[in-house]
């Protein structure tokens, strides 16, 4: 008892280890699918008496479970629970406004998010950055799918049978740039999943230029798009694969923050 309160950050150290190697645990399992004792404490570097142990105190909340044959362990229902209780409460406007902000701040070039809305992708945030000063403002507006890079990424990862129906119908003309080709759009939307992001050059309006990536739930479904907008003489055809680079990079972390991946 004397050399516990001797050494307080003795117990500390500890704990904090125990959660570490338990955390380890979820995720040894999150990668494999199921893992008996043996594996995990091969993975954790410990006794297999000590993975016991961590697999036992999991097991007691519900956080991991025994394969049928009870020899291996997989994630429990517990974990379903709170990654739900927290998907509840991820708000992707409030996650998603230092991801937006830095990136504008790194680029200087204007940051918008958008979410689908059927056939529109809505703007839900605006971040600018110093070279966008007079930058307009897209919070709130609803622009076609076809025509800008946010709603190309939409479109692209649509269930197929739901691309089609969008493809199908005319597709509006907004300038002499605009897509109305259904096979050539379908050309573009393959390009998305090549590069991870998508581009428009003056399609929807004259000197405007857009690169935009997409933003996954925690089920790796895509609920957003982040783009970075500005006239064509700044986004030029040499500049802008390196947007779509950090574009995808900003997206990939907002999905992060959001589960994906996890």
């Amino acid at each position: 008892m004397t050399r516990a309160r001797n050494e307080p950050g003795k117990g500390t150290t500890s704990a904090v280890q125990s959660v570490d190697r338990a955390v380890s645990v979820l995720e040894i399992l999150a990668r494999h699918g199921e893992a008996g004792v043996t594996e995990i404490a091969g993975e954790l570097g410990v006794h297999k008496s000590t993975a016991f142990r961590l697999l036992g105190v999991l097991e007691n909340r519900g956080l991991v479970a025994q394969t049928k044959d009870h020899g291996k362990y997989r994630l429990g229902a517990g974990v379903l629970r709170l990654a739900g209780a927290a998907a509840l409460r991820l708000d992707i406007s409030q996650e998603g406004v230092p991801v937006c902000r830095d990136l504008a701040d790194e680029l200087g070039e204007t940051v918008n998010m958008a979410v689908p809305d059927e056939d529109a992708a809505v703007y839900i945030m605006q971040a600018r950055g110093t070279a966008s000063v007079t930058a307009q403002n897209w919070l709130g507006r609803r622009t076609p799918l076809h025509a800008t890079s946010s709603g190309k990424v939409f479109l692209a990862h649509m269930p197929p049978v739901l691309r089609e129906s969008r493809l199908s119908g005319p597709l509006h003309r907004f300038t002499e740039h605009t897509i109305t080709e259904a096979p050539v759009l379908r050309g573009e939307l393959e390009k998305v999943f090549e590069r991870e992001y998508a581009v428009t050059l003056e399609e929807l309006e004259v000197g405007l230029a857009a690169v935009a990536a997409p933003v996954r739930s925690h089920d790796g479904s895509v609920i957003a798009a982040i783009s970075v907008s500005g006239p064509v003489y700044r986004l030029t055809a040499e500049r802008l694969p390196r947007l779509g680079d950090r574009t995808a990079a900003a997206a990939a972390e907002l999905s992060r923050r959001m589960g994906y991946g996890f």
